[in-house]
């Protein structure tokens, strides 16, 4: 199995239009088109849009070392709204990782480059194995 195939089964995330276009370990990016689903009713994009398109780019980053992780804790602050058409991407990058928990910084931008939220978490780290494996680059 690969990690792309791995987490097409978070179906919430992929049922809403999130994919994964990069993943390595400690780092990942996701992205999101928005379409009219993902509006709140002041006609921006829901704060839970951004919240599962941060989730999932964290879960690859964490998860890509090969031991499953789960979050512990999670904090996302909006600075910019977003409407239909914009191209959301996801960057998780990791900013710690100890033996048993990891820390994880997730900033999402539109397509021009503007910074939309940024998406902070600690994951707790499993003996667990993941049924994947990533390509050697």
């Amino acid at each position: 199995m690969t990690a792309e195939e791995f987490f097409k089964n978070d179906v919430f995330a992929t049922d809403n239009g999130i994919f994964l276009t990069e993943i390595g370990k400690g780092y990942s990016r996701a992205q999101l088109v928005i379409t009219e689903k993902h509006l709140n009713a002041g006609n921006r994009t829901q704060g839970g849009a951004l919240f599962t398109l941060a989730d999932l780019a964290l879960a690859a980053a964490a998860n890509a070392h090969g031991q499953l992780a789960f979050s512990q804790s999670a904090h996302i602050s909006f600075f910019r709204g977003s409407g239909i058409g914009d191209t959301l991407t996801a960057e998780a990058r990791e900013r710690y990782i100890g033996r048993s928990t990891a820390f994880y910084q997730v900033d999402i931008s539109n397509q021009k480059g503007e910074l939309i939220a940024t998406f902070e978490s600690g994951v707790f780290r499993t003996d667990h194995k993941v049924p994947f494996t990533l390509p050697e680059k």
